[in-house]
């Protein structure tokens, strides 16, 4: 069973800069282990507690577009053909600081 898992810039690093990389798996905890074995390092970065139960606050992973926190989380059943895209959250910026263009809040 073939996935995609599109990588972030940031986790790149773990698989020498390769943007998509594909990954087996019947659920979303089982490609991670399997990402493991050959991109040691990444599953730390996208999964949280001592067995890895649960998804990183601040990491976001789509199922075919969808955001597996709404579906199963990290138990989210795959089938051949998916695509699961792995997104850190973003924040950041200045308070108070305004956008140009954009009065201040």
């Amino acid at each position: 069973m073939a996935i995609e898992v599109r990588i972030p810039t940031i986790l790149r690093t773990y698989t020498d800069g390769a943007k998509a990389v594909e990954g087996n798996g019947d659920t979303l905890a089982a490609l991670l282990t399997d990402l493991e074995t050959r991109h040691t390092g990444i599953r730390e970065r996208i999964v949280d507690g001592a067995n890895g139960e649960q998804l990183r606050r601040f990491v976001n992973v789509y199922l075919n577009d969808e955001d597996v926190r709404f579906l199963d989380g990290i138990s989210t059943k795959l089938a051949d053909g998916d695509s699961v895209t792995i997104l850190p959250a973003v924040a950041g910026g200045a308070p108070g600081a305004a956008m140009p263009d954009m009065p201040a809040l």
